[in-house]
């Protein structure tokens, strides 16, 4: 499990029902590519963020699907519409299996 990881995101509180927003996620994490070497000359294992997916009320918002060229501490911004208030469930996968989630609750107002 890398270190230090942190996910963070910001959602809205409320929204209009039909209008879009903005959503931000980002998470700390290191992203190793597996082609470094430490101090010694092993090579660093690859650990990087793989996966990253968005739910709201258990239905997929957005997927991506991160490869080693991926900057340290990924970034996502991204707009959604919902018709109702609810849930939405943040989740990414790393490459040691861990996996890392947030969740933030939404209202229509």
């Amino acid at each position: 499990m890398a270190e230090n990881v942190k996910p963070r995101v910001r959602v809205p509180r409320s929204a209009a029902a039909g209008e879009a927003f903005e959503i931000k996620s980002l998470i700390s994490h290191i992203m190793e590519s597996g082609r470094r070497k430490d101090s010694d000359g092993n090579t660093i294992p690859r650990s990087i963020i793989n996966t990253f997916t968005c739910d709201f009320n258990g239905e997929n918002v957005i997927t991506a699907e991160l490869h080693g060229a991926i900057s340290t501490n990924p970034y996502f911004q991204f707009e959604a519409t919902i018709e109702e208030a609810g849930t939405f469930t943040f989740t990414w996968l790393d490459d040691d299996g861990s996996v890392y989630t947030d969740s933030k609750d939404i209202t229509i107002g």
